[in-house]
């Protein structure tokens, strides 16, 4: 069957019983085949997540389908979202001096491991104006010289120009230096993805390669996680370690580090962009 049949549902309610037999009871009465189908109860908050992939040979709008489970959805409280599979997620990518994960995106990107567009790259600096063109990705240089307020937010309203002309689904922080504020963090609420290099909630903030080396750890690791206003604190998507041991030097562990950065922020994004992450207050719920 065409990928242009093929849909998502991913949704959060309320824990009850009947909720599978109604969702797939829907499907069903809509020509819907389940694909696949993955699902979760958090006893301790009595709320239930599902996420299922199916094909409907009968619709090919996902509006079609939207509209037909609206009233479903509002009977048992649901958080939801159904999408067609061949949509792809637009995303934005704010990055500054350091571009290992900006390259490593584009390039899966370019080779096809990543489905998802970027239409936009945005930095505080100009150091991968050049990288962009050799995708053929605008670059938006927008520079805070002096980091004051009023210039911050002038910054910010430029970004948030950037994502309405792109129709940005998503922003990725790909080692952005900078705090974005607390009425754009509220605003892209289970939107923005930072990668953090550090295995959180250890050595947060500045240099945790060099607060890792201090500590003597064994470990070292990354940390991709949903922006909130609280640096450092949003919900964790995905986390990867890599070992190491005394002789290394806080460099070597920067060096290690960052392939593990790009291993975790490129799962985080794929699994955003497939519709597999719920948010469940601080936490996720992650389908993989």
């Amino acid at each position: 069957m065409s990928q242009d049949t093929r849909f998502i549902l991913k949704l959060s309610c309320p824990d009850r019983a009947g909720i599978v037999h109604a969702v797939t009871g829907f499907l069903l009465e809509q020509g819907g085949n389940i694909l696949t189908s993955a699902q979760h109860g958090d006893a301790d908050h009595q709320r239930f997540f599902m996420r299922i992939e199916f094909e409907c040979a009968a619709l090919t709008e996902a509006s079609a389908l939207q509209a037909a489970f609206q009233p479903l959805a509002e009977r048992l409280q649901m958080d939801w979202e159904l999408v067609a599979r061949s949509a792809k997620t637009r995303v934005l990518l704010l990055v500054s001096k350091l571009g290992h994960c900006l390259n490593d995106l584009l390039f899966r990107v370019q080779t096809g491991h990543l489905p998802i567009e970027i239409p936009a790259i945005v930095s505080n600096h100009r150091d991968f104006y050049q990288l962009a063109a050799s995708h053929n990705i605008p670059f938006h240089h927008f520079p805070l010289l002096n980091s004051t307020e009023e210039q911050k937010q002038a910054q910010e309203r430029k970004i948030r120009e950037v994502m309405a002309e792109n129709q940005i689904d998503l922003v990725v922080l790909a080692r952005y230096m900078q705090i974005l504020s607390p009425e754009l963090c509220r605003d892209l609420s289970g939107r923005a993805i930072n990668i953090h290099h550090s295995f959180l909630p250890s050595f947060k903030g500045a240099k945790p390669y060099h607060q890792a080396y201090e500590r003597g750890v064994k470990l070292i690791g990354a940390t991709a996680h949903y922006v909130t206003s609280d640096l450092d604190e949003g919900p964790i998507i995905e986390q990867e370690v890599a070992r190491i041991d005394h002789s290394l030097p806080p460099e070597q562990l920067v060096a290690i580090g960052r392939d593990t950065e790009c291993v975790t922020l490129a799962r985080a994004i794929q699994w955003h962009a497939e519709h597999r992450i719920l948010l469940n207050g601080r936490r996720t719920v992650v389908f993989r």
